[in-house]
Order: C-alpha cells, then sequence, then structure tokens
C-alpha cells in the first residue's frame, strides 16, 4: 500500500477515510527536522551549510515512516499547500532518504489539496507532482534569516543589555510597534474643546438631535469652542434664536460587502467579535480545516474558486431568496503582490452548511466557522441599499446653523447576514439615526428637557451652579429651558494596539506573512516583552529598553521598509526570481559588520544613551526648576536608568551606595514618591532607645530595630507580610512583628521549647525535637494574627495531625478512606493523603487522584481503573483478576400440567 504522510494525526484520519484501505496514511507530526539550537548550525562561511537534525520527538514518526515503505516503497507527500507544508515534505524526503528507506529509483509524489474533502483529496491524487524546490529555497532563506539574526544579535543584547532575552527578525520589528505606540501615548497632551447640541421639536410633534456647525455666520472648526466660556456663549446664541428647517438633502447610497476572508482579517475578525488571541484563532481554524469543513486557513489570497462562487450564490438563494443575489457574481482580487502560493480565501468546503448544520462540539470552533460562513455567503450577496438625510436647521439672519443627519436602510442586502467589526471607533457620527419627516421652512422649537437627564449624567458628582440662563457643571453647559448641552470633551491619544490591529499594522507596512503573525504575537508576550491587559498590547520595561537598544544600534534591521523589502525578496525566491543564497549573501555582509562594530561598545555607554533616548519619558521637567535628573533624596546624584537582573529597570542615583534613592522605571509618580519607602528607611518611632523603621530590601521590605553597629553587625530585622502593607504598617504590629519567634512554652510530652513564626511558606509553629532525625516537626497556621495569638493546646494539636499526616515516627500513615478489598485481585484500597496530594493505594502501587475527583467521594470503581492506568504506565504488573465460579446450570422448567 503507497504510504502517504500528513502533517497532524486528525488530518491523517480524515484523510484516511476517504482513500480508504489501498493506502497507509501516516502523521509527521509537523517538522521533523529543524536546526539544533547551538552556533554554527548555519555557517555563512561555507555559503550558508546548514546543519539539520531530526528532533528526539520525531525520531519515532519517521521510524514508523520507514517501517511502512518496507512493506510498499512508494511514498506521497500530502502536507499543507504552502511554504512551510513544502518545507515538511522536503525534511522529509531528505530525512528518509539518508536512512535508505527511501532510493533514487523511489517513486515520491508530492500532492496539495485546498481542503480536505473526498472530492479536493481525489483530484489531488490524479495530479502529484514533485517537492517544489522554489518554495523550498524560500522556506530556507526565512529559516537562515531568523536564525543568523536570533544567534547573533541575541549575545549582544545579553552583553551590552543585562536581563535581556533574545531579538528576532520579525519580533523585533513588531515589538517596536508596541514601544513606539506607547511612546506616542506618553507623549499625548489633551486638548479640551467644546461641542453644543439642541432636542428640536418638529410641528407635528416629534423630535430629533442637532449639533451646532455655525456661529456668528462662521463655519465651526472642531477647536473653534476651546472653553467652557465660548460654549455657554454658544448655548445662549443657539437657545435664543427662534430656528426653522433650512434645507433637507436626501442621498442614495449602497454599501458593498466585504471580501471573504484571507489569514490576517480572520484574526482580525475574530479578535473583536470573540476576544480570540491570534493563536487561539489558527488552533481552531486548523481544527476546522483538518476536519474538512473549511478550505486552507494560511493565506493572502481572498479569491474564490468559480465552482465555490456559484455554490455561495445558491445557497443565498435557497435561504434568503432572489432578491439577495446580485446579477453578476462578485469578484474579488488580491491586492497584495505575490500572494501566497496564489491560495483561495478562507471559506467553508460546503456552503449549504450553516454552523447550526454541522453540530460542531467545540464553542469556539462553532463561532469561528459561523464568523467564516456568515463573511463567505455574504460577499457573495446583493449590496445594502441606504438613504442618507441631512437637515440643515438655522435661524433666518444665518448667525447659527444646526445640522442633522440620519440614515434609514432601504434594503438591508448583506447587512442580512454579515457586518464587519471595526477597530477602536471614536466617533461622534449619527448617521445610524432615523430622523422625522421634515420639510423646508418648518419651524423648530426647542425641546423642553430635552437634554436634562443627559447633562445630569455627564455632571456626575459636579456643583452645579446657576448661572442666570444656565446650569454649568466642569464638564456640561445646559439652557434654561434643558433644550440646549454644551458638553465638554477632549482629544485622545492613539488606542494601544490588540492583537487584531496589530496585525493589520504588520500587512499594512508588509512585514509579517500569514504563517507568523501568530508565532510573532506569541514570542513578544512569552519573552515578556510585552503583556496584554484586557485585551490590549502594552510594553514592559525589558521591551522598550530593547527597542530602544535596536533602534539605536542596529536601526536599519528594525526598519519598516527594510524588513518589508526583505519579505519582498523572500516572495521573489518563491517564485523563481531570485536565488535564495544570494538574498542571504547581500544581508549577512551588512547586518554582521553591523554587529562588529557593537563589540567596544561599553555598557555604561549603551545605558547613557539609553537614557538620552528616553530622556523626556523618565525625567520630565520639575514644577520647580531644578535639573531633572537631579536626585530628589541627596541633591548630588545624577538620575539614571538602571538594569537588574531579572531584566526588569529602575531609576537609581549615580552617588551609589551614599545615596540609596530609586524609583520604578518610568516617569516619576507624586503618589508613589509621598508612600515610598526612603533608602534610609521610613522611621516609625522609638522602642526602649531604639529606632524603628522599615526599609526596602532585595527580598521585600523588612522593619528593623536600631542601626547597622561599626563592626557591621546586624540589628534584629523581620520581613513584612506580603498581606501588609509596609505603607501602613503602624509601630504596634511593627514591634509585634520584631519579637518574633514568638516562645509558646515548653512541649508537654518532652519539655523542649515550640515557636510561632512566619516564615518563607508563611505562619508556621515548631517544634525542635531532639529525637528524631527530621530536625522536629513544623506545622503550618492558618492566619498571621495566630502567629501571636495560639496557645499550647493548638499549638500540641497541630502537631500531632502532622507527625500524623507523614506517618509519625516509622509508622503507616493513616488512610483518609478506606474503599475496600480490591474486586478483581484482592487487597485493600485505600486513599492517601500525599504530599503531592490525595492518591489511591494498593499494593505497592500508587495512583494520583485528579482534581476532577473529590476524594471523599472517588469510587471503588474509579480508584480500580487509575490503579489499572498507573499500573500500565509503570510497567508494574497489572491487577490479576480472580477466577469466577462456574455458574450452577440452570434446571429445566416444568411444563404447566
Amino acid at each position: 500500500m503507497p504510504v502517504v504522510v500528513v502533517e497532524s494525526p486528525a488530518k491523517a484520519k480524515t484523510i484516511n477515510k476517504y482513500l480508504g484501505k489501498d493506502y497507509t496514511v501516516l502523521a509527521s507530526y509537523g517538522h521533523v527536522r529543524d536546526l539544533p539550537s547551538k552556533d554554527g548550525s548555519v555557517d555563512p562561511e561555507e555559503g550558508f551549510e546548514m546543519k539539520w537534525e531530526v528532533a528526539s520527538d520525531s525520531k519515532k514518526h519517521v521510524k514508523a515512516i520507514v517501517d511502512a515503505l518496507k512493506d510498499d516503497p512508494s511514498l506521497i507527500l500530502a502536507t499543507d499547500p504552502d511554504r512551510e507544508g513544502e518545507a515538511i515534505s522536503w525534511h522529509l524526503q531528505e530525512a528518509l532518504t539518508s536512512r535508505k528507506a527511501i532510493k533514487k529509483d523511489t517513486p515520491v509524489k508530492r500532492v496539495t489539496f485546498n481542503a480536505i474533502t473526498k472530492d479536493a483529496v481525489t483530484k489531488a491524487m490524479a495530479e502529484p507532482r514533485e517537492v517544489d524546490m522554489e518554495l523550498v529555497e524560500a522556506y530556507l532563506a526565512r529559516r537562515a534569516l531568523d536564525y543568523l539574526v536570533g544567534f547573533t544579535l541575541s549575545p549582544v543584547l545579553w552583553r551590552k543589555l543585562p536581563g535581556a532575552k533574545s531579538a528576532g527578525r520579525v519580533q523585533s520589528v513588531c515589538l517596536r510597534l508596541v514601544v513606539e505606540r506607547e511612546m506616542e501615548i506618553e507623549a499625548f497632551n489633551p486638548r479640551e474643546y467644546w461641542s453644543v447640541r439642541a432636542t428640536l421639536e418638529t410641528p407635528r410633534g416629534q423630535q430629533l438631535e442637532a449639533r451646532l456647525t455655525v456661529l456668528g455666520g462662521k463655519k465651526l472648526d472642531r477647536y473653534d469652542l476651546p472653553t467652557a466660556a465660548e460654549a455657554g456663549l454658544a448655548v445662549q446664541a443657539v437657545a435664543s434664536r427662534a430656528l426653522e428647517v433650512g434645507e433637507v438633502e436626501a442621498k442614495p447610497q449602497t454599501r458593498n460587502p466585504s471580501p471573504p476572508f484571507m489569514t490576517s482579517t480572520l484574526q482580525q475578525e475574530a479578535s473583536r467579535k470573540f476576544g480570540m488571541g491570534a493563536r487561539a484563532c489558527m488552533s481552531t481554524a486548523q481544527r476546522l480545516y483538518e476536519a474538512g469543513h473549511i478550505t486552507y486557513m494560511r493565506t493572502d489570497g481572498i479569491d474564490m474558486a468559480p465552482e465555490a462562487v456559484d455554490d455561495a450564490r445558491k445557497a443565498v438563494k435557497d435561504r434568503y431568496g432572489d432578491a439577495y443575489v446580485p446579477g453578476k457574481p462578485r469578484i474579488y482580487k488580491n491586492k497584495a503582490k505575490n500572494a501566497q502560493e496564489a491560495h483561495e480565501c478562507i471559506r467553508p468546503t460546503d456552503m449549504s452548511k450553516a454552523a447550526a448544520d454541522l453540530k460542531l462540539s467545540e464553542d469556539d470552533q462553532r463561532k469561528l466557522y459561523d464568523l467564516i460562513w456568515k463573511r463567505t455567503i455574504a460577499s457573495q450577496m446583493e449590496a445594502a441599499r441606504m438613504e442618507r438625510t441631512t437637515v440643515t436647521i438655522g435661524d433666518k439672519a444665518g448667525e447659527v446653523e444646526l445640522r442633522a443627519t440620519g440614515t434609514v436602510v432601504l434594503f438591508d442586502g448583506f447587512l442580512k447576514v454579515y457586518e464587519e467589526g471595526r477597530d477602536d471607533v471614536q466617533s461622534d457620527d449619527d448617521d445610524s439615526r432615523r430622523l422625522p419627516q421634515v420639510t423646508q421652512g418648518d419651524a423648530m422649537a426647542l425641546a423642553s428637557e430635552g437634554l436634562a437627564s443627559e447633562y445630569t449624567k455627564l455632571a456626575g458628582d459636579d456643583v452645579i451652579e446657576e448661572d442666570g440662563d444656565l446650569r454649568r457643571s466642569k464638564a456640561a453647559l445646559l439652557s434654561a429651558n434643558g433644550a440646549v448641552l454644551g458638553q465638554q470633551h477632549h482629544t485622545q491619544p492613539p488606542p494601544r494596539y490588540t492583537e487584531a490591529t496589530l496585525v493589520k499594522r504588520m500587512e499594512e507596512l508588509g512585514i509579517g506573512r500569514p504563517s507568523t503573525y501568530a508565532s510573532i504575537m506569541d514570542t513578544i508576550q512569552n519573552r515578556g516583552y510585552v503583556v496584554k491587559d484586557r485585551g490590549r498590547l502594552i510594553p514592559e520595561d525589558k521591551g522598550r529598553l530593547v527597542t530602544v537598544f535596536l533602534s539605536n544600534y542596529f536601526r536599519k534591521y528594525v526598519g519598516y521598509d527594510f524588513t518589508a523589502d526583505l519579505e519582498n525578496q523572500l516572495d521573489e525566491v518563491s517564485a523563481g526570481d531570485r536565488h535564495y543564497k544570494d538574498v542571504l549573501d547581500r544581508f549577512w555582509k551588512d547586518f554582521h559588520a553591523a554587529v562588529e562594530e557593537t563589540s567596544e561598545l561599553r555598557i555604561t555607554d549603551v545605558l547613557e544613551k539609553i537614557n538620552e533616548v528616553l530622556e523626556p519619558h523618565l525625567f520630565p521637567p520639575n514644577e520647580d526648576g531644578s535639573p531633572p535628573r537631579q536626585c530628589p533624596n541627596c541633591g548630588l546624584g545624577r538620575l539614571s536608568m538602571r538594569t537588574a537582573r531579572s531584566g526588569g529597570a529602575f531609576i537609581g542615583c549615580s552617588n551609589y551606595p551614599e545615596c540609596r534613592y530609586t524609583r520604578p522605571f518610568g516617569p516619576p509618580d507624586p503618589e508613589a514618591e509621598a508612600s515610598a519607602i526612603p533608602p534610609d528607611g521610613k522611621l516609625l518611632g522609638t522602642d526602649d532607645g531604639d529606632e524603628i523603621r522599615i526599609f526596602k530590601g532585595r527580598f521585600g521590605p523588612y522593619v528593623q530595630r536600631g542601626a547597622v553597629t561599626e563592626d557591621n553587625k546586624k540589628p534584629p530585622r523581620q520581613s513584612i507580610p506580603k498581606d501588609w502593607p509596609p505603607e501602613e504598617l503602624e509601630m504596634e504590629r511593627a514591634l509585634m512583628l520584631l519579637s518574633l519567634p514568638r516562645q509558646i512554652g515548653p512541649h508537654p510530652e518532652d519539655g523542649v521549647m515550640v515557636w510561632s513564626n512566619i516564615g518563607r511558606y508563611g505562619p508556621y509553629i515548631k517544634h525542635a525535637d531532639s529525637t528524631s532525625d527530621r530536625g522536629g516537626t513544623n506545622a503550618n497556621l492558618e492566619s498571621l494574627d495566630e502567629v501571636f495569638t495560639v496557645g499550647m493546646n493548638r499549638a500540641v494539636q497541630l502537631l500531632a495531625e502532622k507527625v500524623a499526616s507523614r506517618g509519625g515516627r516509622g509508622q503507616a500513615a493513616k488512610p483518609l478512606r478506606e474503599l475496600g478489598e480490591h474486586p478483581e485481585a484482592g487487597g485493600p484500597v485505600n486513599v492517601m493523603k500525599g504530599k503531592y496530594g490525595p492518591y489511591v493505594k494498593w499494593e505497592k502501587i500508587n495512583a494520583t487522584i485528579p482534581d476532577t475527583i473529590e476524594p471523599e467521594a472517588i469510587t471503588m470503581e474509579q480508584a480500580v481503573e487509575l490503579i489499572a492506568e498507573r499500573a500500565a504506565k509503570s510497567g508494574k504488573k497489572k491487577p490479576a483478576a480472580k477466577k469466577k465460579k462456574a455458574a450452577p446450570k440452570k434446571k429445566p422448567a416444568k411444563k404447566a400440567g
């Protein structure tokens, strides 16, 4: 039987169902070879020779393929239809050749299918080809570039920027986007402006809301009402005018549907609508693809196969009627140059099946399939038709003019099925409102109390003042009749990136490709450079420092244009227009020279350069006019950014160790500084002539009695528990801490002292039993307060329980529950309490009880199953079943007489 190799067991199972028993379908479980994670795996001096090795996890999968080929040496490589899939096929062919599983005359075929359906698989098997070496070479170039950058640049980071982790070719550019957006936000100065709205009533008693656009005969720009004073005059001007309808303009509009999904737009929409990260989105899409529900999910393409277009139009007609089917099929063309291997869009394999028809069990799969199906169906539907109405209202003199807009949907078209989400919408657009019917010349009255409730909401807890014809608060103004509202606004900084908007920005810049977006998002977060908070990406200290370092010393290589151009060169390699080693050679010469130039850099020079670049952020001007970098503690030292071994950063004084002033990385926070512990400690008071102070130590805050003596002898100290905020610690509690360890008294059995204390793992009691080789017994206390209040009776009880739980002095531990005799093999089955949690014990087999089963509720049947599983894993003999007695033969029933 020919051997067919795919990536995953799920895909293998589906394809095996279509091919039948005449084929052996195996999974490679992804890549079988990779570059070893050590220097020298890519050698620029030897023509960029690459040294591959079979991963330890992959050896068994390769062996399974080798064994299968012994029965039939015919190999069909059916990995994914992209650059990465082509590379996996090439690696398999190379690895099997080196093992002599395939020879020069062994038939090796390559087949690809964009969807895992019977028709697609059957057609692909009838049209085999060879491995496409142009796609493989594009993969080799990308892999070599990523390796050379990582293994050349990362050591520079480690040496010059302590605490920094590795740097990647595309990841560093992506990180730069996040960091620069954060710096934009920090440098942003909000600008105040005001708007004025009025609620008006038509002659027919209907209401509409209009916005002031002309004042004093002059068209208002956004910032023409900069203060409450100007806004107040505008509110009064509107409230005092007799208003009428000047013009009513109705314009027809059409909205066309969005094209079908490609990788980036799917990730963006899944993030907007479901909060699904790029990795989760692609993992879910992978499972849908392997189950045969959607086409291949890594693609830059938005075009659809002609037969799929016909199927989509038929599905629209069947579900929604002829009115929703456009006269001609909608054709979408790729905007990107050299879209990845000319793949089709991401679409359902069967257009007639909505999510409900598939009965998917996983919620994520159901939601994502529903999204793909709706977007695909909508892309072949009729446009939505609307009417946009604009009404201008003003006084006869033309001094004041207001405008109201609204949109009426005349025919919903594709909107019946799907509407694309939007990112970071910050708009005062009122187009979605439907306006009442008005005609030119209609008198418009001010609607009494129309905006009073909104004013109250805006005012909040502000003091509301009556000022003639106005009611005032800090953020809003309202006319006396409640119909005209002035509202304060401030310009907003650009929003932080989400994974969706970051992918969108990378796509716009030409950085990365469909197969890389998810891994890039993962990498910058896993390295601790970026943290995701409520869906927004925020750079950490180490991420900001790495970006500043690379932007100053390797600016070209984190440049957006340079990275995009390199991506285009790789696309040219895949198209056969450029040789991959030429790309590598051109890159390596300049890059290696740039790395060599940094060899003489000193760490202090690097840190000072970062201080200089980040100075506006780290050291803003002081209100008193003093130098921004002057130490506020000693007044002599100069503040600068320092790095910690953990990779974090902080601001410290150059006069160290005489001055130990530090503050967190970032701009100074006056409130935090006020409550911070000063370098020389925070004085709480004196006790018996000793000063009691709080200090900030390497392992956290602590309280100290007295000062360090001349012979450097440390005075009494005690760490402050995490549950006690050091800024709130009072003298009484500080003295309680310094009284530890606390003597409870001699143990009634042996007279050895029992202590209570706070340790690394929390509050505990200790009995130093000299007769035990364990060095005594420690027992945990339930709360911090118990350290200072626990008595001898309670202490003896806790110590006894601890001794019993570990089996006493050589005694067998007592079971938590006795389940009875093993039903098959005999012998007691018990539930025990272990160091790492409860477990089931039978003879010499211990089986951990999973978190999903309560130890108090476990049944004998569940226990026996756990014991059997554990015995199988450990290679121990399984419980032998008892021989069953033969059932007595039944006597024949007597016939009724």
